[in-house]
């Protein structure tokens, strides 16, 4: 096995998880994942990958934990919680901050019927019909004979570049990227140099689609199809506009040589 350091390449042996641990860069660890072809050393990589994304998210809770004690000390904070309001204060909606986290956490683990190939339940207008939150035609791909087959092979790709990602879990085109996590990471896999992962809050959709589009739109030339306003307004996304979005954003991807294949985008 090859390891990069840097700009390096150098010829170690069998890779061990002692090498692994050494390495601090996510784009070392994306280029090796790339080019590794044993499974074992596939599923190490990977290990190694959540194990950094984990790392950094922690030293991000510690440093924030130290400035919001040091502004404490210094009585810039007197008198207020972190949420800006008054000691004993209620928020407007009348939950502690403990229970609007909890109740936030409620939300998202809510189970979810709907399929990946099913429209989202908010009402929309027959105008924008099952197209909203797109600005542009849908590719013909969708009505394609194979088009089944595709759109597996193409949640499955979703799912192998984002699985060492925390919170992010893709089973389908719709619920799964509703917090815009998996965008974010899908994008974050091929441009880490895009921004840090770590910082992003799952509560926050719209910083996140936005994070993820802009940097997609900047790094890989892809269209932002998708529309930020649109996608708040939906509990979920539908699943064709996110289908469309990725099949744009992977043929980008092979345009720019980032993605290997034998056929067209799918």
């Amino acid at each position: 096995m090859e390891t990069e350091i840097g700009d390096k390449t150098a010829s170690v042996g069998p890779l061990t998880q002692e090498q692994l641990a050494a390495i601090q860069d996510e784009q070392v660890l994306n280029n090796m994942l790339d080019k590794a072809v044993d499974f074992e050393e596939r599923r190490m990589i990977r290990a190694a990958m959540r194990e950094l994304l984990k790392k950094k998210r922690e030293q991000r809770d510690r440093e924030r934990a130290e400035r919001q004690q040091d502004l404490r000390q210094r009585g810039v904070c007197a008198g207020r919680n972190p949420a800006g309001q008054s000691l004993g204060q209620k928020p407007a909606n009348g939950l502690s901050s403990t229970q609007q986290h909890t109740h936030r956490a409620a939300q998202a683990k809510s189970p979810n019927l709907s399929s990946a190939g099913s429209s989202p339940k908010a009402p929309t207008s027959p105008a924008r019909s099952s197209a909203v939150g797109v600005k542009v035609h849908r590719s013909s791909a969708l009505g394609g004979p194979n088009t089944k087959d595709v759109k597996q092979m193409l949640l499955d790709w979703c799912r192998a570049k984002t699985e060492p990602y925390e919170g992010v879990d893709i089973q389908n085109f719709s619920s799964s990227w509703a917090d815009g996590l998996a965008f974010c990471a899908l994008v974050h896999r091929f441009f880490p140099e895009g921004f840090d992962y770590c910082t992003l809050d799952p509560y926050d959709r719209r910083a996140n689609f936005e994070k993820a589009f802009k940097t997609a739109e900047r790094l890989a030339d892809c269209s932002p199809l998708l529309d930020v306003d649109d996608l708040m307004r939906m509990r979920e996304p539908d699943w064709k506009c996110v289908y469309t979005y990725i099949q744009e954003f992977y043929r980008c991807l092979v345009e720019k040589g980032l993605v290997k294949t034998k056929k067209k985008t799918p």
